[in-house]
């Protein structure tokens, strides 16, 4: 047997063993790497559905400041209060691919502005009772206390999701492969000081 044929035959050894190395890797990478996808896919799904609750609410207060300002004229301050709010809130915008605890105390921040205007206009709302007898006002009260439910639990299920996606990339050997494809941890929802509920939109005046 010839060198050249001998040196042929070395080669291709050695790339049947790189060959079964890279074979070896990729299904090493493979599961753990499909599997941050879904799961970050999921959380994407979750914030989206958070988003949808908070929208929700934003597109309740125009309305709701409309029927409160026929019956509370004067109380054009806290009016605009929450107008400003919500303006603010709205403007506050986070990309689902950059779920970072920066972004997303930012995003809380201006709906936790939005929640406490709201809460101090329903003390001012109490100082006008005829708004009970206002059928579009106790339309808007059961829709406004549904969207803040649907909102707490929005974000109750985008904390766990987000908990069991910042798990899973943590795992060693998930976190070397998380490295190398950029799976960041993603951020959480925190409760507001002094708060551990949704903001009080009670409007019942018989108490």
């Amino acid at each position: 047997m010839s060198k050249i044929v001998k040196t042929l035959l070395v080669l291709a050894g050695i790339v049947l063993v790189l060959a079964g190395i890279v074979l070896v890797l990729a299904g090493f990478l493979m599961k753990p790497y499909n599997q941050m996808v879904q799961k970050d896919e999921t959380c994407s799904k979750a914030w989206a559905n958070v988003e949808n609750a908070y929208q929700r609410r934003m597109d309740l207060i125009p309305n709701l400041v409309k029927t409160v300002q026929g019956a509370a004229d004067y109380e054009r301050g806290t009016l605009e209060a929450v107008i400003e709010a919500r303006s603010k809130a709205t403007s506050v915008q986070v990309d689902p691919s950059n779920l970072t605890e920066e972004s997303l105390a930012k995003f809380q921040a201006a709906q936790d502005q939005l929640s406490s205007a709201l809460s101090r206009l329903m003390v001012v709302v109490e100082r006008y009772p005829e708004l009970k007898a206002n059928q579009n006002f106790l339309e808007l009260q059961s829709e406004l206390e549904g969207t803040e439910n649907r909102i707490a639990v929005e974000r109750n299920k985008y904390n766990e999701t987000v908990g069991e996606y910042n798990t899973y990339i943590r795992r060693f050997p998930n976190n070397i492969i998380a490295g190398l494809f950029n799976f960041d941890k993603k951020g959480y929802f925190k409760a507001a000081e002094g708060a551990d509920k949704a903001p009080e939109v009670d409007f019942n005046f018989n108490k």
